[in-house]
């Protein structure tokens, strides 16, 4: 008998032992530095960033401007897109945009759903801040690439093979979460203001926090997204309404300023040297009499050691591969990064006002929105300029003239780095003006007669592992025959 206790005392010992080694290794392999599990105040200001570095600033913009031609590829793969050789229809052309869109949406998602229903439930600054940035990537998302999955994407181990959203459901979506947002922004929380965590709108106290900015940008989101829905089903009233209670300066626009990370055109420039100054964007600035940026938008070179300093433009889809050209001369990395600017929101204004009446002809908003994009917040902007002057010099005379320079005053004032949004513009008003010919903004690469990208295509990620993805992206020709839905096409 007691040898039998001696052996169980042994085979308890040896359990007791092993169990305390496996707790042992669990507590060694875990990465402290890399938690699964962070309070909401910390995951949002990571998603702050990633929205603005990587989903804004970075590759979505880089391709739309040189489809746009407020930039030219001059090297490298944006000359590619320049002479659409592969890349606008490649799958893997956007697929890191492609995954940091949905990447961010994710984490956006965990947030919501702690601050809905999980452990900080009525957290709701940081709920109401969440779903405004989830409604801006996901409208990202889907002016680039059309109809996404959605309804069935960040449910891992639910769904393998997610289904494509439409586009038109997703900006119901979009619209939704936006004045949602603005419902809880609006309510009392008892959580600790983000203060330093929030990037975008720092300062915020508990005696004065920064809700209303943040109720400010998604108004202007919502008079922007409402905007693009111009050609499917217009309300120019709703727009106006929305404007009306987004920004009142500069200082209240939505943008990211980081002193620590640098402008990602200008890390860019700095690392590849792809984006050169586009001929067809100088020579609209030079057919305005008096217009600042005519120069100083672009950088002078020596084409050779020794000679003298000239502008030396890219010929869009023309001129050869070279980092031999002139470039932007506003290149600089403290430059914010604009989600949406003050001037955007006047130049939406002006356009809502015109369009809603065709009687419309005072250049009152236009001016407006002209000054607030000469006085833009960057390193160099063009505020000695007297707008009203300006856009006196212009001899707007009609309705339609008004509406044309509308639409180009604002494509200007995006260079550079707000280009998605040019890019969106461009599409919006070429279903809404019927051709390229009639459009106000004329493109000069010879190629877009059959090669205009109408489209991103989906990332690689996507078409490679989901059946539905890879059906929709085909060959990937379809980004230059299909438009998204809200430019008047099906998907």
């Amino acid at each position: 008998m007691k040898k039998y206790k001696v052996i169980l005392l042994l085979v308890m010992t040896s359990i007791s032992l092993n169990s305390c080694s496996e707790d042992k290794m669990d507590d060694i392999n875990k990465n402290v530095n890399k938690p699964v599990d962070v309070a909401t105040r910390f995951a949002i200001t990571n998603a702050m960033t990633g929205t603005a570095f990587s989903d804004t600033g970075a590759e979505l913009a880089f391709y739309a401007g040189v489809y746009v031609e407020l930039n030219a590829g001059g090297s490298g793969q944006m000359f590619n897109a320049e002479t659409r050789n592969g890349e606008p229809q490649s799958a893997t052309t956007y697929n890191n945009s492609w995954n940091s869109l949905y990447s961010n949406m994710y984490n956006l998602k965990i947030i919501i759903d702690k601050c809905t229903t999980g452990e900080e439930k009525g957290n709701y600054t940081t709920l109401g801040i969440a779903q405004i940035l989830y409604a801006y990537n996901l409208a990202l998302l889907t002016d680039m690439y059309g109809d996404v999955p959605f309804s069935e994407a960040f449910q891992p181990g639910v769904y393998y093979t997610p289904k494509l959203d439409r586009q038109e459901d997703l900006y119901k979506t979009i619209f939704t979460t936006l004045e949602d947002a603005i419902v809880n922004l609006g309510k009392t929380s008892t959580y600790p203001v983000l203060g330093a965590q929030d990037i975008i709108y720092p300062g915020g106290t508990a005696a004065a926090p920064n809700n209303s900015k943040w109720i400010k940008a998604a108004n202007g989101l919502l008079a922007r997204y409402t905007l693009h829905l111009s050609f499917k089903s217009p309300d120019y009233d709703k727009v106006l309404t929305y404007a009306s209670k987004s920004f009142t300066s500069k200082s209240e626009e939505f943008k990211m300023v980081n002193s620590g990370i640098p402008n990602p055109f200008y890390q860019l420039k700095i690392a590849r040297g792809y984006l050169f100054s586009s001929k067809s964007l100088s020579d609209k600035l030079n057919a305005r009499a008096n217009d600042p940026r005519a120069t100083g938008y672009f950088q002078q070179i020596s084409k050779t050691s020794g000679a003298p300093l000239t502008y030396e433009f890219f010929v869009n889809g023309v001129s050869p591969q070279s980092q031999n050209y002139s470039y932007s001369a506003l290149l600089n990395k403290s430059n914010p990064i604009f989600m949406l600017s003050y001037h955007e929101l006047l130049f939406i204004k002006a356009e809502a006002e015109a369009r809603k009446s065709s009687s419309v002809t005072s250049t009152a908003s236009l001016t407006a929105a002209v000054s607030a994009a000469f006085n833009k917040a960057q390193s160099i902007n063009f505020s000695t300029t007297n707008a009203a002057s300006y856009v006196a010099g212009l001899n707007i005379t009609t309705n339609a003239d008004l509406l044309k320079e509308i639409a180009v005053q604002k494509y200007f004032s995006f260079y550079e780095d707000e280009s998605v949004e040019a890019y969106n513009d461009y599409r919006r008003l070429l279903a809404m003006y019927g051709s390229a010919a009639a459009h106000p903004i004329q493109l000069a690469n010879p190629l877009n007669a059959t090669k205009f990208p109408l489209r991103f295509g989906y990332g690689n990620s996507d078409v490679s592992a989901n059946k539905n993805v890879k059906a929709a992206f085909g060959d990937g020709t379809y980004v230059y025959k299909e438009n998204v839905w809200w430019a008047g096409g099906t998907r």
